[in-house]
């Protein structure tokens, strides 16, 4: 039988945190009866019982409220620990321990259960088991020898559930199931019966498959019959076929000495009509070439092997001579190619360097006219006479960049300024309009920009139109300078160079003037461009002003009797921008006076838990006195005491 010895309680409920508050209690055989006021923790003692030994926290209690309030103990966090001392079933000692926290977080606090652990000692030595390793709950139920029903509905029973006898029919006997575990024979009787119908299941399906294996038996012995019949006929079949294969031995071996005869005699008659074939061919030679000569040499073979070799010495001569021209005429073309080539690159290098003169110089009196028109406008002096030397260069971007710097900073001035109104303005107005109005818009302007984009494409393609002309001339123009150059190339032998040349710079001089021309269209196309582009800018900010004017009068007439109700009149701009300015100015001191007394609600907080700490001490002071005085006193009048004493007193001043 287990029996318990002691048991130590900290952190839990009532029990404070320190290791000064720990409360052990001791339990004495056979009886322990626990005496003490409503509130002293008779009950904490029981739930801490239970807990320690089923691991089941007291009813309507889910942890954070079994253990210490940290709010109370003025910690963040609070450990609550249990230990228990018994003996087991087998007379073993064994203690127990279970280790809780709940933590504070703002107005919430969080409940945690730590490591909980088992020690027993084992041949003298103390063995510990983890709840990370074992079922703490299981080991304690089989160490106290009792279920867990029993310890949760007869020992250990709550106050609040201790009525459960009295319950309806239906919970009082699962509760008597539970303690008496007559759930388990009920579950082996219904595992019983199913166990039984599954088995009389099966002896049926083993009937109906001997029946089939009798049936697959019978069928077996017949096929196995009918196999030994096939057996004895292959067997003799075999036998026959043996025979006859012997007797095509000796025939087989016949023709193949005939095959091999018929093949050599198929080779002889190839052999025999190739020869033919060739001395016809040969003899056919012979009669073209006595056809072919002219004249028959009279001298001997080694006369005409002589010839022989002279001609063909005179062949390779003539050869090589041949090969050699062959080079000098490769070589020249290639030199001549060269020089063509050269002669066509200092031409075109020649042009391209002529151009890029004419657009410097050009670049050159564009830049001092634009200096002059600038300076005539920002009203800077000195710079009328043109051309312009480096110096003047020098001292218009230094005034330019002054005055830009100037008008850079009035620029940021006013940018701020109106960024502000503009924010102040901003706030007031309604989300859901802006974002309408925006849309509105911007489906019109890029509506307006289309059909302006298209309009001005169909002026570009008249004016292409227009400026065809011009370029077909230009490739013309280049056309004929090719084919003059392979002219020039050709003729270059059989006439006059400087009459050439001097055609060549005629038709580079049309060419330059072509260039200068088209140079100045495409200045004039890209002035157009500009414009199209500045008027389409102006068109769009004419429409964002009206739109803006549009936005201003809807929230002048949305905020119209807001703004009389608050003010008595319709005010102006600046009458608007004061009276902001003014309920700025009180909520800022409205929100400095929320500052100042969210800083005394804290110190009066700060000083209400110091005051409450010390109404704590002083209480747990008059505790530990009214014990002294009990003890001394014991259960005397200790007040009646004290105004006997103070008579007594009285009579003996007067006596005296």
């Amino acid at each position: 039988m287990s029996k318990i010895n002691k048991m130590s309680i900290l952190g839990v409920r009532s029990f404070g945190v320190e290791d000064k508050d720990k409360q052990v209690i001791t339990f004495f055989s056979p009886l322990t009866i626990l005496v003490g006021p409503n509130g002293a923790g008779k009950t904490t003692i029981i739930e801490c019982l239970k807990y320690i030994c089923t691991g089941d926290f007291p009813p309507g209690s889910k942890g954070n409220s079994f253990v210490h309030d940290p709010k109370v103990a003025n910690e963040t966090d609070v450990r609550a620990q249990i230990r228990l001392q018994f003996h087991d079933v087998n007379g073993e000692l064994l203690a127990v321990q279970r280790s809780m926290v709940c933590t504070q977080k703002g107005k919430k606090t969080e409940f945690k259960t730590l490591e909980g652990i088992i020690t027993r000692i084992k041949h003298g030595e103390k063995v510990s088991l983890s709840s990370k390793c074992a079922e703490i709950d299981r080991e304690m139920i089989a160490a106290l020898g009792v279920s867990k029903s029993v310890i949760n509905n007869v020992i250990f029973c709550h106050q609040e559930e201790s009525n459960w006898p009295l319950s309806e029919g239906k919970a009082l006997k699962q509760k008597f199931d539970e303690i008496f575990s007559a759930t388990r024979y009920i579950k082996a009787l219904e595992t019983l019966r199913q166990v039984r119908l599954k088995q009389s299941q099966r002896v049926k399906e083993c009937l109906v498959e001997l029946k089939y294996l009798k049936q697959n038996k019978e069928k077996a012995q017949e096929i196995q019959n009918q196999l030994s019949n096939r057996e004895t006929q292959l067997a003799a079949s075999k036998e026959n076929v043996r025979y006859i294969e012997n007797q095509l031995e000796p025939l087989k071996n016949s023709l193949m000495e005939i095959e091999q005869n018929l093949v050599k005699v198929m080779r002889l008659d190839n052999e025999s009509k190739a020869l033919e074939s060739r001395r016809k061919q040969m003899e056919k030679d012979h009669q073209d070439l006595q056809q072919k000569m002219e004249k028959v040499f009279q001298g001997s073979d080694e006369q005409l092997r002589e010839m022989y070799q002279n001609h063909q010495k005179n062949v390779r001569e003539k050869e090589t001579r041949l090969t050699e021209c062959q080079r000098e005429l490769e070589r020249i073309n290639k030199e001549f190619q060269r020089f063509n080539r050269e002669k066509s690159e200092l031409l075109v290098e020649q042009g391209r360097l002529q151009l890029q003169a004419d657009r410097y110089q050009q670049h050159i009196r564009t830049r001092d006219s634009l200096i002059q028109s600038l300076a005539a406008q920002l009203e800077l002096e000195g710079f009328e006479r043109a051309p312009l030397n480096e110096r003047q260069i020098n001292s218009f971007q230094r005034l330019v960049k002054e005055r830009q710097d100037k008008d850079m900073e009035t620029a940021n001035n006013l940018m701020r300024e109106f960024g502000e109104k503009e924010t102040m303005k901003q706030k007031q107005l309604d989300e859901i309009r802006d974002k309408k109005t925006g849309l509105e818009r911007t489906i019109a302007l890029k509506s307006d920009i289309q059909n302006k984009k298209q309009l001005e494409l169909k002026n570009l393609k008249q004016e292409l139109r227009q400026l065809e002309g011009s370029s077909n001339r230009l490739l013309e123009l280049d056309q004929e300078l090719t084919k003059a150059k392979h002219e020039l190339v050709e003729a270059e032998k059989n006439c006059n160079v400087e009459t050439l040349e001097m055609e060549i710079k005629k038709l580079q001089g049309e060419k330059a003037n072509l260039d200068s021309t088209l140079r100045k269209l495409d200045k004039e196309m890209e002035q157009l461009n500009l414009n199209t582009t500045v008027i389409t800018q102006m068109d769009m900010l004419k429409k964002d002003k009206a739109d803006k004017e549009d936005q201003i009068r809807k929230i002048k007439f949305r905020h119209n009797e807001e703004l009389i109700s608050l003010l008595g009149f319709f005010p102006t701009k600046n009458q608007l921008e004061d009276w902001i300015h003014s309920r700025v100015q009180i909520i800022n001191q409205t929100r400095d006076k929320l500052a100042k007394l969210n800083k005394e609600l804290v110190s009066a907080e700060q000083s209400k838990s110091h005051i409450t700490t010390e109404l704590r001490k002083k209480e747990e002071q008059l505790s530990t006195y009214e014990e002294k005085l009990f003890d001394v006193c014991g259960s005397q009048d200790f007040e009646s005491d004290l105004n006997k004493l103070q008579h007594e007193i009285e009579k003996t001043s007067k006596q005296r």
